[in-house]
């Protein structure tokens, strides 16, 4: 019955409404009843002293005590709070006795309930003129009267109300407050059986939400965003890649037709053309088996301590002949000390010839690319400047995401297929490093890499 969310939020706020009532409901009650007593109490006792008072004052100023003065009184407080006295002078005496009156009130006669347990009594001393002038014996019910009875009674009445009266408002608000927390839930629901039907369109409105569900739900967009996106760029990356291999496969297959049919003859400038498209499509394998290898979680890595000018020699050394064979200046600041980080040289080098390359393809003759290198606290940081034809702002953020390409007939000119920085941004954060790019078009570009420093 208990199984959704709503009904044990329900449940909950019912449990902990009801017990608060109920605790608050006792504790009103046994504590008025507590009060009550005292109360009863303290005008129990002031009605005593008003008797001896009036007592002591008949004494005063008659010089004896007759029951005829005080009859009035005595009659008033027999009737009103069932106080019933006896009064025995200092020969024990009888004076005065009201108790006869218990039996107008009570149906029988007093004397019969003087050892009953429904009876207290209690006994002063009464003194005037500085002499002993008797004891006044009070006999008064050991509960409470008739009108106090009626008082708690009602007084039970006016809590039962109150208690049944916030039970229904708790059920109401309840049913409310729990829907309106729920709403959120089914509304991410909802939108999750969409996003599962392959709607990635679908989008939670945030607006009046709580605060917490708000942040769950725009965290639900976000990844509909993305898988929206990711979408878009598995469909363009799946025609661009029916394009890079049917272009060299197409030539293939009609030079190798035209061998077959006699048409060509197999000379050696004619079979480079071949060899020129079968190594096209060679690259291109290589470059998804790169990616498919660079974002394996579970990708091993060798790190060892590097030194970081070494590196920088290394790869310079390796790119330099590309460089001049095309009129770009590559230039290498180093540091005035050695620095050490951690990583895999394999993969490290992978990650630099990788911005090296795509520093060469886009950077006009007669530019310059630099690198340096400095560090930090925790980090080496590598900085790659070229003075290249730069990215446009559009697109920029989208540099580093699978299969996407800016500028696409330039891409497929030089070869690529948009995941060389994707293997790089992969392979740094193997590394737990981080990768920026900053850019200007037809200004240059600048790459910044943070790698770990070695811990020698």
């Amino acid at each position: 019955m208990f199984h959704t969310l709503r009904s044990k939020l329900l449940l909950f706020f019912l449990s902990l409404s009801l017990g608060s009532i109920l605790l608050v409901s006792l504790a009103i009650q046994f504590g008025f009843e507590d009060s009550f007593q005292d109360y009863l109490y303290q005008k129990r006792s002031v009605q005593i002293e008003q008797m001896m008072d009036v007592l002591k004052d008949e004494y005063d100023q008659t010089g004896a005590i007759k029951s005829e003065a005080i009859s009035m009184l005595l009659h008033q407080q027999a009737m009103s709070e069932n106080l019933f006295y006896q009064f025995y002078d200092v020969e024990q005496n009888l004076i005065f006795d009201s108790t006869f009156m218990a039996g107008m009130i009570h149906g029988n006669r007093m004397g019969n309930q003087l050892n009953e347990e429904g009876w207290l009594t209690s006994s002063y001393s009464v003194e005037g003129k500085g002499k002993m002038l008797g004891t006044l014996k009070v006999i008064f019910p050991r509960g409470y009267i008739q009108g106090e009875f009626q008082f708690l009674n009602q007084f039970k009445k006016y809590i039962l109300l109150a208690g049944i009266t916030m039970t229904f408002f708790s059920v109401i608000f309840g049913l409310l407050f729990s829907k309106r927390l729920t709403s959120g839930f089914l509304q991410l629901k909802q939108a999750t059986r969409e996003l599962q039907n392959h709607n990635l369109s679908i989008r939670i409105p945030v607006n009046h939400m709580d605060q917490e569900i708000a942040d769950l739900a725009m965290a639900f967009n976000e990844l509909a965003e993305t898988l929206n996106h990711e979408g878009k760029l598995r469909k363009q990356y799946i025609g661009d890649l029916a394009h890079e291999l049917r272009t060299p496969l197409s030539t293939l297959r009609s030079q190798v037709e035209a061998f077959q049919d006699g048409i060509w003859e197999p000379t050696a400038e004619r079979l480079q053309q071949c060899h020129d498209e079968l190594m096209r499509l060679v690259r291109l394998v290589k470059e998804f088996e790169q990616l498919a290898a660079a974002e394996n979680p579970q990708i091993q890595l060798k790190s060892e301590p590097v030194e970081a000018g070494k590196l920088m020699h290394l790869l310079i050394d390796r790119f330099q002949p590309s460089y001049n064979d095309k009129g770009v200046d590559l230039f290498f600041k180093p540091s005035d000390s050695e620095l050490w980080f951690e990583g895999d040289m394999d993969r490290v080098q992978q990650i630099f010839t990788n911005i090296l390359d795509n520093a060469l393809k886009y950077t006009p003759p007669g530019g310059k690319v630099r690198l340096e290198v400095k560090k930090d606290r925790k980090n080496i940081h590598f900085l790659i400047t070229d003075t290249g034809k730069g990215i446009s702002q559009e697109d920029l953020p989208h540099v580093f995401e699978r299969f996407y390409r800016g500028e696409k007939s330039r891409d497929r000119k030089t070869g690529g297929v948009g995941i060389g920085l994707s293997i790089v941004k992969a392979l740094v954060q193997a590394h737990k490093g981080e990768i920026q790019i900053q850019s200007e078009p037809e200004k240059g570009t600048r790459v910044k890499v943070w790698l770990p420093i070695a811990r020698l």
